[in-house]
């Protein structure tokens, strides 16, 4: 059985509010077999997979982590929704920061993945992509956890490791990623090549992103800030 299955069968359960007697009574099972399902002492048969499927509403393929749909369903790019379509009324309520820093992030990103695309480099697109997602998971997990009603189940990392193993994660795409910007292979994926796409400079970066350079700037600017690097650069 795949190791996502403990964390996704309980999620459930908890998101239904519901106590583990309450849920093997349900799924026509004892409470201590539920239990060890759910901490991944035992692995179940496909009889129970199918019932525990039926029951949640969900698809096998999601209690097996295949998909993270819970229909099953496999993402495309066409399936993914723009950033702001969830907002249909786009006038901010409350304070602007989100707003605004949100806007800072999704232009420099837009500044980010085009350079990646002009490189047209494989490797050096994944492993920035792979480094942004680890972050915003690390920055997700915080928040989500800033509420102790939410369910600890809905992350596979367990609550006091997951620091630990993300940040390390973290660093070790990190080197990744610098390793093949500077061009080295890493586990045969091949480095930077054509270095000349991402040639940039001051007045570059207004005439090719006119709309988005102000954003970079800024964000790179409140960054620095925050590294207590504040004044002017040296020359």
């Amino acid at each position: 059985m795949h190791d996502s299955f403990p964390r996704i069968i309980t999620l459930l359960r908890t998101e239904r509010k519901l106590t583990q007697k309450e849920a093997a009574k349900e799924l026509g099972i004892s409470q201590a077999l539920l239990s060890h399902y759910e901490r991944g002492i035992r692995e179940c048969g496909l009889d129970f997979l199918c019932r525990t499927a039926d029951f949640y509403g969900v698809s096998c393929d999601y209690l097996l982590g295949r998909s993270a749909d819970r229909n099953g369903a496999q993402l495309t790019v066409e399936d993914i929704p723009d950033p702001d379509t969830n907002n249909a009324d786009k006038r901010s309520r409350g304070s602007m920061i989100p707003v605004l820093n949100k806007k800072l992030i999704a232009n420099s990103l837009n500044i980010l993945f085009d350079l990646l695309q002009k490189a047209d480099c494989k490797a050096l697109t994944v492993e920035a992509s792979t480094y942004l997602m680890i972050a915003v998971y690390k920055v997700f997990r915080i928040v989500y956890l800033g509420n102790p009603k939410n369910p600890r189940s809905f992350f596979a990392a367990q609550e006091y490791l997951a620091r630990g193993i993300s940040t390390a994660a973290l660093e070790v795409s990190e080197s990744r990623l610098e390793c093949i910007a500077a061009g080295r292979n890493v586990d045969g994926q091949k480095g930077l090549a054509n270095v000349d796409a991402l040639e940039l400079n001051d007045e570059a970066l207004n005439s090719r992103y006119p709309m988005f350079s102000a954003s970079l700037l800024n964000l790179m600017r409140t960054a620095e800030g925050r590294m207590g690097l504040t004044g002017n650069k040296d020359k």
